[in-house]
């Protein structure tokens, strides 16, 4: 939608696609580029927008790495689009060698807070060991999608040179997590008092994926990439955020009384580090 916008079509309903999509999935993907501010109150692409057109990505994605530039944290988020960009490939477990290969990936999610930086923990080591294959063995590491993600990532060096966005490094989480929420806004779900989560806008129940660093900790509010059926609906790439983020970066979609309700809830009692918060 993002592309034909940029292409100057400005009539999707009535555009003559010669596989149309069903007119409500036209419709949420229009509302989505205008909360993320790709399109003005008239449906027009704004500055933004095409900035967001220049990235051939999710535009969640394109607009957490225009974020980025806000937050001084554009180096490490083009690492995290790379390495989602080539999906749940990243990690192997062969049977014979299972304890050591989760050994290994949780030494990777250790004290991160989520999976997008535990992804970019995966990456910048990778890089510190000169991208060696023999690394990729040791950590159970996929080293076809490690060379996939570093040719994305080049790809996606020479757009922000398009765009003319400066690279700028900032390790420390809070940044890197205010640029995902600034894209994954949409995305956010809290945790309820049965130990589910329920997604902020159009609420529906979803659960943190096993592979998931954070499945364990339970944190109250979070952002994720997307939304996976398989026996539940799972959150995949789950960044753990402060609610009233929400509020900050998207004034124009949360209000203080949605933020209240996740501040204000009791947490459930099982285990994870919610509950010890409390």
């Amino acid at each position: 939608v993002l592309m034909l916008k940029s292409l100057g079509i400005n009539d999707l309903i009535n555009f003559d696609f010669m596989d149309p999509p069903p007119a409500e999935t036209l419709l949420r993907a229009l509302e989505q580029l205008y909360a993320l501010g790709a399109l003005n109150d008239r449906g027009e692409l704004t500055k933004l927008g095409r900035r967001m057109a220049e990235f051939p990505l999710d535009p969640m994605l394109s607009k957490m790495l225009l974020a980025s530039e806000t937050y001084a944290c554009s180096e490490e988020c083009v690492s995290i689009c790379a390495m989602l960009s080539v999906g749940n490939t990243v990690f192997y477990r062969p049977k014979d060698k299972a304890v050591h290969a989760d050994n290994a990936h949780k030494n990777f999610f250790r004290g991160q807070n989520g999976d997008h930086l535990a992804l970019l923990h995966v990456f910048s080591s990778w890089a510190e060991a000169a991208f060696s294959t023999q690394w990729c063995y040791e950590n159970f590491v996929q080293v076809r999608s490690m060379k996939r993600a570093r040719d994305v990532r080049e790809q996606l060096l020479g757009l922000l040179e398009r765009v003319e966005m400066e690279l700028v490094s900032d390790d420390s989480p809070e940044p890197i997590k205010k640029a995902i929420t600034a894209g994954f806004f949409y995305h956010t779900a809290r945790l309820q008092r049965n130990g589910t989560y329920k997604t902020v806008k159009n609420p529906q129940t979803v659960h943190i994926h096993p592979g998931s660093g954070l499945a364990e900790e339970l944190p109250k509010c979070v952002v994720y990439h997307e939304l996976v059926f398989t026996t539940k609906e799972f959150m995949r790439q789950v960044v753990e955020i402060k609610p009233e983020w929400l509020v900050e970066i998207a004034p124009h979609y949360y209000k203080k009384k949605d933020i209240e309700a996740v501040v204000n809830m009791k947490m459930p009692k099982v285990l994870g580090r919610s509950k010890a918060d409390e």
